[in-house]
């Protein structure tokens, strides 16, 4: 299946898709190269384009970074948001079985990869910054992906799905939390070496 109809599937069509998935023979090294690779770098691209056309804007504070800051920012945020599929579904793996399903790390990597799909086409919504609210609840949808495809590919009874759907919630929160701040920490923190003086 393409790209482009596997991620059509799983936003508009999302039980059928996580049936098909659930039965897939792939690994971990196809489900990169082929997609998340791919679908990851929308929002970092976006981004890139956004900040460096329009700017970055606080409140009433505006500033116009130099193409070194977006590309340090892009290339950033691309790294650890493919870094973080991994850490989820290894930690997703690791919990599998205090709720009642089996330890398969290629299920879980599925299901976080497939699942980020809403919120990494939503970071289309980065070339325009101000719009970037919107790859945010993107991301929400998302997190309603992740409990479907938890469900059914898991094979969670339900007595157990929501403990570990909120249990892997958390863990995806403060994984992301982890990688904004290293971004912010390592693009922004030095940001007045990189803006345009004008």
């Amino acid at each position: 299946m393409s790209l482009v109809d596997r991620a059509k599937n799983i936003l508009f069509n999302p039980s059928k898709e996580w049936e098909a998935i659930k039965s897939e023979q792939t690994t971990v090294k196809d489900l990169l190269m082929n997609y998340v690779v791919l679908l990851a770098a929308i929002p970092a691209v976006a981004g890139f384009i956004g900040f460096y056309i329009f700017g970055i804007s606080w409140g009433l504070v505006s500033i116009s970074p130099t193409l070194g800051f977006c590309i340090k920012w892009a290339v950033t945020t691309y790294i650890l948001n493919v870094i973080a599929v991994y850490v989820v579904a290894f930690i997703m793996d690791v919990l599998a079985t205090n709720f009642g399903s089996c330890k398969d790390y290629v299920s879980c990597f599925k299901i976080v990869a497939y699942s980020s799909t809403a919120a990494w086409v939503g970071g289309i919504f980065n070339l325009i910054p101000s719009l970037s609210i919107l790859g945010a609840i993107a991301g929400i949808y998302s997190l309603v992906l992740l409990y479907q495809g938890m469900k059914i590919v898991k094979q969670v009874s339900q007595d157990k799905l929501v403990g570990y759907f909120v249990t892997v919630l958390i863990v995806t929160i403060i994984v992301y939390a982890i990688t904004g701040w290293i971004v912010t920490r390592f693009t922004f923190g030095s940001i007045d070496s990189y803006v345009n003086p004008f």
